[in-house]
């Protein structure tokens, strides 16, 4: 899926899917990339530099820990970060729900 089509919407997408379990940024590329049935398929470029910026908001926070010899920083929604993920969500669905409304459009009117 093209880059701009994400515009506006990562950060919903990265809070959703750490809201459902702590998880590292690679975990959160993948996981991303399956719930999406590989249409969001998000190079590190892209998706660490939104975690950094969701966790200064302080919509993250995030602990370092040790896995196989390797460090590991794992993201967990903080209590304002739940709140922007709800905020967030109510207003995708209000906006996914009028931009439904209109590419279905109207039957044209007839003309006598």
């Amino acid at each position: 899926m093209r880059g701009q089509a994400l515009k506006g919407h990562l950060d919903l997408l990265l809070l959703a899917i750490i809201a459902d379990s702590p998880k590292h940024g690679y975990a959160v590329i993948e996981e991303l990339r399956t719930r999406s049935e590989e249409s969001f398929d998000l190079p590190e470029g892209t998706v660490y530099p939104a975690l950094h910026r969701l966790q200064k908001a302080g919509f993250l926070t995030s602990e370092w820990s040790e896995v196989q010899g390797r460090r590991r920083r794992t993201y967990l929604l903080t209590k304002h970060g739940h709140a922007a993920l709800s905020e967030q969500r109510q207003s995708w669905d209000e906006f996914s729900s009028a931009m439904g409304r209109v590419l279905k459009g109207a039957p044209w009117p007839s003309t006598p």
